[in-house]
C-alpha cells in the first residue's frame, strides 16, 4: 500500500505546513449522569414505558429512574440496537409529558450521529413547542448539532437567528459561532443573507463573523468585507474594518484597496482601522505608500499622527529627512512636530562628537582560520609584526621625541676624525679673494 506523502523541512524534520488548515472534526459530547447506571436490559422497556421504575446505584447512591430517564440513556446504543433506540426517542419526542419531551432532546445529537431520520423534523417543530422548557432544551440541541449537520439545520438555523426571541436567537448565534469552526463556507452564506437585512443588530453581529471566517471562507469573505464597509450603519463598518489588518497578512492588494476606502470614512474609527491595515501592509506596495503619504496632510489628527510613525518604515533616511522638513512647514499638533524634528536629525551632521564617533563602524575581526592561515605564510595581520619563523615579533618601544643634537666635542690628538669633501679639496670657510700684484697684469 503506498502511503500518503508529507513534506518535511529537510533542516527539523518536521511537516510543512503547503495547504489551508483542515477542518476542526466537531463531535458530539455525551452527557454522564445518573442514567449511565441503568443496566442495558432495562433501558428500553423503561423508556418504552412498559416498566414503571428502575433502581441502580451511581456514585455510591440509590437512584429511582423514570421513563425520561430511561429516554435519556438510549444514547448509548449503537450498532444494530440504534433503529430500537431511534423508534423508543421518536415515541417520546411525541410524547404528551414535557419532561420526556425534553429528555428527549438532551440525547437528539447523541442518537443522530447514528440514525437522523426525522428527527430534525421534529426539532423544528419542538421549537415552537407550548411548553417553556421544552422550547429551551430545543434551541440548547440546535446549537449543540448546528456544528455536526450544516445542511440538516440550514434552515431551522436561519429562521432562529432572526428569532423575536432573545433565548432562542442567542442559542442560534451560539451555532452559528461554533459553526465557524467546521464549515466556514455555510457561515457565509448566512452572513451573505443577514447583511441584507433592514434590521442594524442582525447585519452587525453577522459582521462580527467575517473575521472568524476570514482565513477559510475563500474569495466570498472580501464581497462581503466590501459591503460591510459601505453598509449605512456606522458600527457595521467599524466592525468590517477591525478585518483589514487580518487580511492585510494575507492579501495585501485587497486590504490596500479597502484599506484606500476606509480611510476616507467620515468615522475615526474607520479611518484608524484603515490605517493599521496599511501598517501590516508589505512596505514596496507602491499604492500602500501613496496612501501614507496622502495621510500626513489629513485634517484628522488621529489619522495624521498614525501615518506620520509610518514614514521612516517607507522611506530611506535622505527622503525621510526631506519629507519631515516639508510637513513641518505646516504642521501645528506639538506631538507630530517632535516626532517630525527628530527625523530631521542627522546624527553625523548635527551630533555630538561621541555621537559621531558613535556611527563609525569598527573594522570587522578576522576569523581565527584566516589569522593561523596568515601567520602560517608568515604575514602580517593587524598591527603585529610577525617573525620570519611566523612568531610574534615583540613589541617596539614607542619613538622618543626628537631632540635637539648636542655639539660634538673637539677632536684630541690620535683620534680620528673624518674630513668633508670641501676640506678635501682644499676649499675652507675663511677662502677671500686677493687682491693682484702689480705685476700681474692682464692683456
Amino acid at each position: 500500500m503506498t502511503r500518503e506523502y508529507i513534506a518535511r523541512d529537510p533542516r527539523t524534520g518536521l511537516p510543512l505546513n503547503v495547504g489551508r488548515s483542515k477542518k476542526t472534526d466537531k463531535k458530539i459530547v455525551s452527557e454522564v449522569g445518573p442514567w449511565v447506571s441503568i443496566p442495558d436490559a432495562d433501558v428500553l422497556p423503561l423508556a418504552l414505558g412498559k416498566i414503571d421504575q428502575v433502581q441502580s446505584r451511581y456514585l455510591d447512591q440509590t437512584h429511582t429512574h423514570d421513563r425520561a430517564a430511561g429516554v435519556r440513556a438510549l444514547g448509548r446504543f449503537s450498532g444494530r440496537s440504534i433503529h430500537d433506540a431511534h423508534a423508543a426517542l421518536m415515541l417520546a419526542l411525541e410524547h404528551d409529558e414535557g419532561d420526556i419531551r425534553v429528555a428527549a432532546l438532551n440525547v437528539l445529537p447523541e442518537i443522530a450521529v447514528r440514525k437522523s431520520n426525522e428527527l430534525f423534523d421534529w426539532l423544528s417543530v419542538l421549537l415552537d413547542d407550548d411548553d417553556a422548557s421544552v422550547r429551551v432544551a430545543a434551541s440548547r440541541c440546535l446549537a449543540v448539532t448546528a456544528p455536526v449537520f450544516p445542511s440538516a439545520v440550514e434552515t431551522i438555523l436561519g429562521n432562529e437567528l432572526r428569532s423575536a426571541s432573545r433565548q432562542r436567537s442567542d442559542a442560534a448565534w451560539k451555532g452559528l459561532n461554533a459553526l465557524c469552526d467546521t464549515w466556514p463556507e455555510v457561515v457565509v452564506n448566512h452572513i451573505d443573507t443577514l447583511l441584507l437585512e433592514e434590521d442594524p443588530k442582525l447585519r452587525r453581529k453577522a459582521a462580527g463573523l467575517l473575521r472568524r471566517v476570514l482565513q477559510r471562507g475563500g474569495s466570498s469573505v472580501w464581497d462581503l468585507i466590501s459591503w460591510s464597509l459601505n453598509d449605512e450603519d456606522v458600527e457595521v463598518r467599524r466592525v468590517a474594518a477591525r478585518t483589514l489588518p487580518s487580511l492585510a497578512k494575507r492579501e495585501s492588494r485587497i486590504a490596500t484597496v479597502f484599506a484606500e476606502r476606509a480611510m476616507v470614512d467620515i468615522d475615526s474609527k474607520v479611518r484608524l482601522s484603515g490605517i493599521k491595515a496599511l501598517q501590516s501592509v508589505d512596505t514596496d506596495h507602491g499604492r500602500a505608500r501613496e496612501l501614507v503619504v496622502k495621510g500626513t496632510t489629513s485634517k484628522d489628527l488621529q489619522v495624521r499622527k498614525a501615518c506620520v510613525e509610518l514614514l521612516p518604515r517607507l522611506f530611506g533616511e535622505d527622503v525621510l529627512r526631506t519629507m519631515a522638513m516639508d510637513l513641518l512647514k505646516t504642521e501645528t499638533d506639538a506631538t507630530i512636530i517632535a516626532s517630525l524634528k527628530e527625523m530631521t536629525f542627522d546624527v553625523s551632521i548635527d551630533g555630538t562628537e561621541a555621537q559621531k564617533n558613535a556611527q563609525l563602524a569598527p573594522a570587522p575581526a578576522v576569523p581565527a582560520i584566516d589569522r593561523e592561515i596568515a601567520e602560517a605564510q608568515g604575514k602580517q595581520v593587524g598591527l603585529q609584526p610577525v617573525r620570519p619563523d611566523g612568531s610574534p615579533a615583540p613589541e617596539q618601544p614607542a619613538p622618543k621625541e626628537a631632540e635637539q643634537p648636542s655639539p660634538a666635542p673637539p677632536a684630541s690628538a690620535g683620534t680620528y676624525r673624518a674630513v668633508s669633501q670641501d676640506e678635501m679639496m682644499g676649499y675652507t670657510d675663511d677662502f677671500t679673494d686677493e687682491e693682484p700684484d702689480d705685476d700681474d697684469e692682464y692683456f
